[in-house]
């Protein structure tokens, strides 16, 4: 019984696990293309110095076009690429100022409508924010022990700063 259980679990729970579908060639160029931009805005702070080097970046990119996506020297060129991101990765990546863990994210939340309206808030307010959210609810902060927070666990990869 117990195989037979094991077996129905994981028929349900395959049911809801997305399958990473393979990408083309163009499609991982693409993602390579864009990732050596991302990278080199983190690098590049004068936006000058950011155009000439993405001019570099775009050229070479263009000179690796030229040959198939199965031959021998564009997997190459996709390694040499590849390789060349790890090794460029900036310790303090940029992130966009309104992304969580950016400078200005949450800076000036909205106050609470019970500090606005001390004597209880109007129906007229209330009827002009019916099906407006009134929670952010992005709770970067640890939960407590034995409860989870609404929106899940949050993990912070501090070596990329990025979060899941």
């Amino acid at each position: 019984m117990n195989a037979q259980m094991n077996s129905t679990f994981r028929g349900a729970a395959a049911q809801f696990i997305s399958k990473q579908h393979p990408i083309t060639h163009k499609q991982e160029v693409c993602r390579l293309y864009r990732a050596s931009l991302k990278l080199l805005d983190s690098w590049a702070i004068d936006r000058t110095v950011f155009l000439e080097e993405a001019t570099k970046i775009r050229a070479s990119f263009d000179e690796g076009s030229k040959c198939g996506p199965d031959s021998a020297r564009a997997k190459a060129l996709m390694r040499g690429a590849y390789k060349m991101i790890d090794e460029h990765v900036h310790v303090d990546r940029y992130i966009r100022p309104y992304m969580p863990s950016g400078s200005s994210f949450m800076r000036n939340p909205p106050p609470p409508l019970e500090a606005c309206y001390p004597l209880g808030i109007p129906d007229e307010v209330l009827a002009e924010l019916k099906g407006v959210p009134m929670e952010v609810e992005v709770d970067m902060s640890r939960p407590e022990e034995g409860r989870m927070s609404k929106a899940g666990q949050v993990l912070v990869d501090l070596a990329t700063k990025r979060v899941y």
